[in-house]
């Protein structure tokens, strides 16, 4: 490729994905990180591009929220994921939903359902599907981040605990090279084990780039989830450890039969499941990732 067709391709992913590493635009050129480095440098110098931890972005990105940058951040992998759950839950389901990004982009594909029952601590979330196409909503209060207007604090933890549900759809900070689901925060933390202690069905939604990374808590371990939902196949070290744990792995081109699930009537006579666990050691400590900003997902 000409480096005049290299520098616009640049510009044009980083138009779409919002903020992109080195690592991935060598990827979508196949060309070296170097050859990527030397092409950017003089974007940057222009003030096209504007250097950031590990990549680049746009200087436009800079004025929006971190919210809205992340929800940039690796778009077209959230949008697969999201179309995918769309299509695994079917009207009348009821779900919970977390505040990240990913969960954000589903929102937006599940608004294709009716009369779904959504809970979540997100207002972004519940604005997308209340009042549309019948469902009901329940938004969990709290304090607000300035962030992403997501509620916070143990009144939210409360009020989720009440619910009993389908699924349980969370997104994480990243996946380290054991299959632990980590999480920058240990607020998103308790969030997501007090919804799986609520769900017939536990699922997780990650991009492929949230891999072989670790973040400063463990969420839950492999073993303590039915559903992982991500873009790409994972590898085989993944894969054998996924498997291993009994995780059905979704992604485009994979088996896509509906797991079966009991019908909700009996889960409103039964108890709920019990709250998921992790036994996190000192090596799941944050490395690359430390520092997220909250709700880093």
């Amino acid at each position: 490729m000409y480096p005049l067709l290299r520098r616009a391709e640049i510009l044009r992913i980083a138009q779409s994905q919002g903020t992109t590493s080195i690592a991935q635009l060598a990827e979508a050129l196949a060309v070296s990180d170097e050859t990527i480095r030397r092409t950017v440098k003089p974007l940057i110098e222009e003030g096209l591009l504007v250097k950031v931890h590990g990549g680049v972005m746009l200087p436009s990105h800079l004025e929006e929220s971190p919210f809205r940058r992340r929800m940039h951040e690796h778009r077209v992998a959230k949008e697969i994921i999201a179309q995918q759950i769309g299509e695994l839950v079917q009207d009348g389901d009821s779900l919970i939903l977390d505040s990240g990004t990913t969960c954000t982009h589903i929102a937006q594909a599940l608004r294709s359902r009716s009369r779904l029952t959504v809970i979540t601590n997100s207002a972004a979330i519940a604005s997308l599907l209340a009042q549309h196409n019948g469902n009901r909503v329940f938004m969990a209060g709290g304090e607000l981040c300035a962030d992403d207007a997501a509620a916070l604090g143990e009144p939210v933890l409360a009020y989720i605990r009440q619910f009993h549900v389908r699924y349980a759809i969370v997104s994480v900070t990243a996946v380290d090279g054991a299959g632990r689901f980590m999480d920058a925060q240990p607020w998103d933390v308790e969030f997501t084990r007090a919804a799986f202690g609520q769900a017939r069905q536990r699922v997780v939604a990650a991009v492929h780039p949230k891999f072989e990374h670790s973040a400063l808590v463990c969420a839950v371990n492999a073993d303590e989830i039915d559903m992982l939902v991500t873009d790409e196949p994972p590898d085989a070290h993944f894969a054998q450890i996924f498997a291993e744990a009994g995780v059905d792995v979704r992604y485009p081109g994979s088996p896509a039969a509906r797991t079966t699930v009991a019908p909700e009537t009996d889960m409103q006579a039964g108890a709920p499941l019990p709250d998921a666990t992790c036994h996190s050691s000192s090596d799941a400590i944050a490395d690359d990732v430390h520092g997220e900003p909250h709700h880093a997902r």
